[in-house]
């Protein structure tokens, strides 16, 4: 698995994830370790596709804990990537490549997340997720762009964070209708044009 080839936000989260298995004495990293760190980073985008889903990622992240807690314990040993979490990441290389992006992102683990044979897609099911629902959802925070940097998740976020999406605030019906406005702005025109003007002498 070539590390160049995933964007910073899933970099930083794989070493995260590499903290957390140490931190709890498993032997090896795995896919669950990895979708807690992503659930937790700062920034990341992980949680509102969740939400998008319509997820409750407290519970989420609660279930999580627990699947966590049950891995194995070996004190004093190396930890090693399990043989199933190099498999989802060359899934999700894959993904990448079908989804035309030149890096691999946080959401497409996600997305190929939803072949665990383990814990993690057990979960998923429990929670209700299937592959259209989530790339759909992906699709949705994607804006139709792909991923062609490593700082595409980061560049979304800022753009979630600092900018206004009128087309999600129109849908939701949050937009004042732009013929009322020009309304009141033609109604202010007309009184404006009716008081007299004084000139000075």
């Amino acid at each position: 698995m070539n590390f160049e080839k995933m964007t910073t936000k899933l970099q930083e989260a794989l070493a995260e994830s590499q903290s957390l298995a140490v931190g709890k004495d498993n032997p090896y990293i795995e896919p669950a370790h990895l979708l807690y760190a992503l659930l937790k980073q700062e920034g990341g985008s992980i949680a509102s596709l969740f939400t998008t889903l319509n997820v409750d990622v407290p519970t989420l992240i609660r279930e999580l804990q627990q699947i966590l807690d049950r891995l194995p314990k070996v004190q004093g040993g190396n930890t090693q990537v399990s043989q199933q979490l190099v498999r989802l990441l060359n899934q999700s290389d894959k993904l990448a490549q079908q989804f035309g992006d030149s890096f691999i992102s946080s959401e497409l683990f996600v997305l190929a997340a939803l072949d665990d044979n383990g814990d993690l897609g057990k979960l998923f099911k429990q929670f209700g997720l299937n592959k259209e629902k989530l790339t759909q959802a992906i699709s949705q925070i994607r804006g139709g762009d792909t991923v062609n940097n490593q700082n595409a998740e980061d560049t979304r976020q800022a753009l979630k964070k600092y900018t206004i999406d009128l087309t999600e605030r129109a849908k939701a019906g949050k937009l004042d209708p732009v013929i009322g406005v020009m309304k009141k702005f033609a109604v202010r025109c007309k009184s404006y044009n009716a008081v007299p003007k004084t000139t000075l002498c």
